[in-house]
């Protein structure tokens, strides 16, 4: 008996290796063809200014043999420990994981909310007025803003399950509408502030009613179409928005009118500091940080309201839904509105920061950056969102920084030309190993905690 189990053994575990060869084969196909134009050869200029093709194989090769090890591994390894143990869990009756959670795991919330406080502070005493300024720019404000943007996303997303690839356009509204605004009428940031999530909620109402019939893929077109609309009219009326020149000079925020110069009674002078523009910088970190607070707020007190469960219900089913008596016209303008309002909060916060508007800021790719972030963090989860958010913008800030590399591909490698490349890689293993994303729950808000008996009778007749 036990030669019998052993020789099955050995046998499936050689049909998985030849599997594992096959698929490593495959891949190492598709990469070659998806890179040899793209890495493998490099034009370039010789001393006579005559174009010319580098060949760089042994990269090309790395690259295939990465796609091939990692295909193998993941069918030979991976995917069977992923298998036993979803069938050991189904076999104990055991569909969640544990409900004992340790202390990290209890906390985590509180945790990290004590991290991001004291960040600002932590890297000024580290690195000085000076050195901080990237470190709490870069790797702070800049995937901030993205977890903003991504919330506001995933209302329409990931709770009311609205596929939406024009966000950007709501994003570049707020931006534009506090650079118009302060400029023309001198209006504060704290004023502009809320009215900048106003109008883009009216756009976003503007944009629902059109789609009202849409679902799936039109309704993507529709969206995607709305967001280039918005950039073009950026672009082409220059008598306004300058066009593709931009706007500069954007008022500043303030503390309580308490403005960021070397002024007499500027922030540094005031309060007896040295002249540095990290005071700002940080002040940026904590009022984006506020409105990621406020924007996380509303999302979980709206699911637990009659319209969040609403949105919840058009999510799963537009047309159980609609038999349900909920009126899924205003169902889906709510969605819209409330998420192109906090996209407006966090455009307006950006053209504070920047000081400068152009509509290279607000490109397509930005939506699809957003959307990914969305997808990968788990839609309908905040916590897996912002997860999410620091992996994808803050890897891609720290491959900027990555100078090593050059010494491993050659003086010739560039970390900004390969990193989005890096980033699909990056994205393609995450989906394979969680397709939900990194938290992937979809629980409702509203459920039955526990189990009820019915009598067999009303189920005879029909009321059970």
């Amino acid at each position: 008996m036990e030669n019998a189990v052993r020789s099955a053994d050995k046998s499936a575990n050689a049909g998985l290796v030849q599997k594992g060869i096959k698929e490593a084969l495959f891949a190492a196909l598709i990469s070659f063809g998806m890179f040899v134009l793209y890495v493998g050869l490099k034009t370039d200029q010789n001393i006579s200014n005559e174009l010319i093709i580098v060949q760089r194989w042994g990269l090309l090769a790395i690259f295939v043999a990465i796609a091939a090890v990692g295909r193998f591994l993941t069918v030979v390894f991976l995917r069977p420990h992923l298998d036993a143990r979803k069938l050991a869990k189904a076999r104990s009756g055991e569909l969640d994981i544990s409900t004992e959670k340790g202390f990290f795991h209890t906390h985590f919330l509180k945790i990290a909310l004590v991290a991001l406080l004291l960040y600002p502070v932590f890297i000024y005493a580290v690195a000085g007025p000076q050195g901080s300024l990237k470190w709490v720019d870069n790797f702070g404000i800049q995937i901030l803003i993205y977890v903003m943007l991504a919330w506001g996303l995933n209302i329409v997303v990931g709770l009311a399950g609205l596929l939406d690839l024009g966000y950007v356009a709501f994003y570049a509204i707020g931006a534009y509408s506090y650079a118009l605004l302060s400029s023309y009428f001198g209006l504060s940031f704290w004023v502009l502030l809320p009215l900048s999530g106003i109008l883009a909620a009216l756009w976003g109402v503007i944009l629902g009613f059109p789609v009202l019939r849409l679902r799936g893929d039109y309704l993507a077109i529709v969206t995607l179409a709305f967001g280039e609309i918005i950039r073009l009219v950026i672009i082409n009326w220059t008598d306004l928005t300058k066009g593709t020149f931009g706007i500069s000079g954007i008022p500043k925020a303030t503390l309580f009118g308490i403005p960021f110069d070397a002024s007499a009674g500027g922030f540094a002078k005031l309060f007896h500091l040295p002249i540095s523009s990290a005071y700002y910088k940080i002040f940026l970190f904590y009022l984006i940080l506020a409105l990621c607070m406020l924007t996380a707020y509303v999302t979980i007190r709206l699911r637990r309201m009659p319209i969040g469960r609403a949105w919840e219900a058009l999510r799963e089913d537009e047309i159980a839904c609609r038999s349900l008596g909920i009126n899924t016209v205003t169902t889906k303008l709510t969605a819209f509105a409330t998420g192109a309002m906090f996209g407006g909060f966090a455009g307006s916060f950006f053209a504070a920061r920047q000081g400068f508007v152009s509509p290279e800021s607000f490109v397509f790719l930005e939506s699809a950056v957003i959307l990914a972030i969305v997808v990968l963090g788990g839609m309908g989860s905040l916590t897996g969102i912002a997860i999410a958010a620091i992996v994808m913008v803050g890897g891609t800030e720290l491959l900027r920084e990555m100078a090593f590399l050059k010494a491993i591909f050659g003086p010739d490698f560039t970390p900004e030309l390969y990193r989005m490349l890096l980033f699909g890689l990056a994205m393609v293993v995450v989906m394979l190993i969680k397709p939900r994303g990194f938290v992937g729950s979809r629980e409702p808000t509203a459920f039955l905690k526990e189990r009820k008996a019915v009598s067999g009778s009303f189920t005879k007749e029909g009321h059970g």
